[in-house]
């Protein structure tokens, strides 16, 4: 049997609720509960077995039923919901559990410095260790949920294990030959502790549920999950973009996640700031742009909510959500099974674990220009499928080992084209390029930083003609084998030391070098200089220019052109079974107005965008969903072209 599939319009409803606290359900109505749900259009609520808190929220023959519940409340959470056809997964922490902490201390992670992670003087709680006798415990609690609920799904939380150095992962580390002294081998011997308990709760799962969801949380979906992907129903992407996620995050994870094989959606939360926030509201145009960018992706929508320890729904948490799940279930015809349609792809720095934050900065950068440039784009590893892509980004810090390269070369003699930067085409443990097919050849780390770059005719499209300073290092390199320079290297008077400076910040160009920036060849071309890390840092619009002017080289006749601003984003989904593809538009702009978070309180409607979009037939129809409303359609060189009268926050054209 197959596990259930994901719903589109889904609450996680925390409630990680203090033992202190007295009267917790004393204001639950089963009968408001869903009313309240359901006026807000929600199909699906993920509710609490077990808190951080370590308090358990329903009858339970374990200890840690939260000694001040009045109701047995989750028990009456899915049996109202259920009835009124509401699916209700059910959390379980995981990593954290303060009632056990407290009464074993010696499951707590400890570091390799012989501290705990967590103390009982600070407001906060104490991860355990997955390895410890803890996991049994959780096992146990999790079975019994199972025994006692109907259960449409699982969420586990908290799915991360340290470097621990307790004495049961030093035993485990001894007798898997690791060196606890290595910090390689407590990594490794870590990410097996998580391999292992979803490969073994995942498995007492299934012997008793075949059919309910199964998700393991640990706040990002990266490439390190690939060999226990089995083990989950689906995927959800925790991107709360005001509490340390950003904007960038959902976007680009996604770009990577849906290539998986798995449903997804994206979670976002209802709070002005982070997870579990009281009193706290969510501009409504930010939580449309957030859930609206789902539906562009390809995902479904969960909105985060913190219930209330007295159990009753906020009203107006449900007042600001409505008014965005009644958009959201309003477009799902035309979101439902959407794949979408790319044309290129960037390649994952997670793959090689090289990346430097949640959102690399690499892989940020080539997001950013890709973005604002409105190609259609994903995010790959090696392990997936290359051929529908034309071209293929490594940004700035994809070394190559002999495997890697070789899938590089196939793909390159089948007729794809790649773009690399910096060290990207290097071997792993050397400074030499691997991969011929680049055209160049490594002298060196620049001598000059920063240094200078004028573009030649085939880049300069939009480029000021002059040198344009390059604030991070590059590499000396020359072009091989037939390349030749698209750009050139100025050098300046001389590196800025306290012996020799020029003005404020860097020393003027003084001279043309003779290294190249960049190199081109039939089918690639390479930047010495980490051009994508340095766009993201410094939003440099040459940057941007340079590699964009070097993409039309490669891709003359995008997917998507358009008029709209950079501020818009635009995505490409085709309904295969419909026969229809539907082009999203999105505008709503992310501000840092506020020292703390970024934020969206105003929309900014577009009007008269002209919008092409390359298909494979000649459309039928074009028209506005939901709206129904008919634009003209033109057809040229197997291009349909429309006119979209407005885009207020999100408007989708729809090919048929």
């Amino acid at each position: 049997m197959k596990p259930l599939p994901l719903a589109f319009r889904q609450i996680h409803l925390d409630f990680h609720t203090s033992e202190q606290i007295p009267g917790v359900g004393r204001r639950f109505s089963a009968e408001r509960f869903v009313r309240t749900l359901q006026e807000a259009r929600v199909n699906s609520v993920t509710c609490f077995s077990k808190c951080h808190h370590g308090m358990i929220y329903h009858d339970t023959r374990f200890d840690a039923r939260h000694p001040y519940l009045e109701v047995n409340l989750l028990k009456e959470q899915v049996e109202a919901c259920h009835a009124a056809g509401i699916r209700v997964p059910i959390y379980i922490s995981v990593g954290l559990d303060e009632h056990m902490a407290r009464q074993h201390p010696e499951w707590v992670e400890v570091t390799a410095e012989g501290k705990l992670r967590g103390a009982p003087l600070q407001a906060a709680w104490r991860k355990l260790c997955l390895n410890s006798p803890y996991v049994e415990y959780v096992s146990e609690q999790t079975q019994e949920v199972l025994s006692m609920f109907e259960t449409d799904g699982l969420f586990f939380d908290i799915i991360h294990q340290g470097q621990c150095c307790c004495r049961w992962c030093i035993a485990g580390m001894r007798e898997e030959g690791l060196n606890p002294e290595v910090e390689a081998d407590r990594q490794a011997f870590a990410r097996g502790v998580l391999a292992r308990l979803k490969l073994r709760f995942a498995e007492e799962i299934r012997a008793v549920n075949q059919e309910c969801l199964i998700f393991w949380n640990s706040g990002h979906v990266e490439p390190g999950i690939r060999p226990v992907l089995h083990t989950y129903s689906h995927l959800e992407l925790e991107s709360l973009p005001s509490g340390g996620w950003g904007y960038d995050h959902f976007p680009l994870t996604v770009r990577y996640a849906r290539n998986l094989g798995l449903d997804h959606l994206g979670m976002t939360g209802k709070f002005q700031k982070t997870w579990a926030g009281f009193g706290e509201f969510k501009n409504q145009p930010a939580l449309e742009y957030e859930c609206f960018t789902s539906l562009a992706e390809g995902s479904k929508v969960s909105v985060g909510d913190q219930l209330h320890p007295d159990g009753e729904l906020t009203a107006a948490t449900y007042q600001l959500i409505g008014s965005v799940y009644r958009q959201v279930e309003a477009r799902e015809p035309w979101c439902a099974d959407a794949l979408a349609v790319t044309e290129l792809a960037i390649f994952n720095p997670e793959a090689l674990g090289v990346q430097d934050g949640r959102v690399d900065t690499s892989a940020g950068g080539a997001y950013r220009m890709l973005l604002e440039a409105h190609y259609q784009f994903d995010l790959v590893d090696a392990e997936m499928d290359w051929s529908r892509y034309r071209v293929l980004v490594l940004p700035d810090k994809i070394r190559l080992d002999a495997a890697l390269a070789g899938k590089l070369r196939e793909y390159l003699a089948a007729g794809g084209k790649v773009i690399a930067s910096h060290e990207s085409g290097l071997a792993p443990d050397r400074d030499e390029f691997v991969l011929e097919e680049l055209g160049v050849r490594l002298l060196g780390e620049a001598r000059y930083s920063p240094d200078f770059v004028a573009a030649g005719s085939e880049l300069a499209e939009g480029v000021l003609p002059s040198e344009h300073v390059m604030y991070d290092r590059g590499l000396e390199v020359e072009a091989v084998g037939g390349a030749r320079a698209l750009a050139e290297v100025w050098h300046p008077y001389f590196n800025r030391t306290w012996e020799h400076f020029c003005s404020h910040r860097h020393t003027p160009a003084e001279k043309r070098s003779d290294f190249p920036a960049v190199v081109g060849t039939e089918n690639t071309v390479y930047f010495a200089h980490p051009l994508f890390a340095s766009h993201m840092r410094s939003g440099v619009r040459t940057y941007k220019l340079l590699f964009l002017n070097a993409l039309r080289r490669f891709l003359p006749d995008p997917l998507v052109e358009t008029d709209a601003p950079t501020t818009a984003h635009v995505t490409l989904m085709r309904q295969e079974q419909e026969g229809r593809t539907v082009a999203h538009l999105l505008h709503y702009i992310p501000e840092q107005r506020y020292r703390e978070i970024q934020t969206i309180e105003d929309v900014i409607p577009l009007y008269n965008v002209a919008l092409t979009v390359r298909l494979q037939a000649e459309p039928r129809r074009a028209y506005l969903a939901p709206e129904g409303t008919e634009l003209p359609v033109t057809w040229s060189g197997g291009q349909a072209r429309v006119t979209v009268p407005e885009v207020r926050g999100h408007a989708m054209v729809v090919f048929e």
